[in-house]
């Protein structure tokens, strides 16, 4: 296990204070939720790794061979690679909490470590995800706290896999909340205000 797996932003937490995992959309970097994690929880810590894939020079964190079609060979390998990045930290910080949110690509990848992975995480948000397959059922999901949020009318990221994929924490024992808008692929103001709420929840 290391943590020099990814260019990470990365801060201690304060003691008792949650570690907060936070991963960028398509496009973003490791600076794009470091500032919300620090109005929401000004004591946590925070680990924002830099996605290590470029696709004609935005960042991402696994392949792709289309928009909602999946290089799931190099996923498989970035999904083992991110959660023995996580892993790590996980033991550098064996008192904290651990959270995590993602936003599309990053809410993706988060998703498929927490697919194998439940145990390293205590809560876990994801936004706009985009799971095309059907995961495995994982015992292990039971308990843990999950956000999903999205639009209605996202075009990259269909409604109803994003229900199907609420499902999903739903039969696998995850305490599921949602919040959905009418938008699109766009973050709005509810899902920033469920989003506030589910990391401030007392534990």
């Amino acid at each position: 296990m290391t943590q020099s797996h990814y260019h990470a932003l990365t801060k201690a937490p304060s003691a008792n204070a949650p570690l907060v995992f936070a991963f960028h959309g398509t496009g973003g970097d490791e600076h794009q939720f470091a500032e919300l994690v620090s109005q929401i929880l000004p004591d946590a810590g925070l680990v924002s790794p830099r996605g290590d894939v470029s696709e004609n020079g935005a960042l991402r964190f696994f392949r792709r061979a289309a928009e909602g079609v999946y290089d799931m060979a190099d996923l498989a390998r970035r999904t083992e690679k991110m959660a023995q990045f996580i892993a790590a930290h996980k033991a550098a910080h064996p008192d904290s909490p651990f959270y995590a949110l993602g936003y599309s690509n990053g809410a993706n990848i988060l998703a498929s470590v927490a697919f194998k992975q439940a145990e390293l995480f205590d809560r876990i948000a994801l936004l706009h995800p985009l799971i095309p397959w059907t995961p495995d059922a994982n015992p292990a999901l039971a308990g843990t706290q999950v956000l999903i949020t999205a639009g209605r009318r996202d075009p990259i990221c269909p409604f109803p896999m994003t229900e199907g994929l609420a499902s999903y924490f739903s039969e696998q024992g995850a305490e599921l909340q949602t919040s959905f808008h009418d938008g699109g692929h766009e973050i709005r103001q509810p899902e920033l205000t469920a989003l506030e709420a589910f990391l401030s929840a007392p534990r």
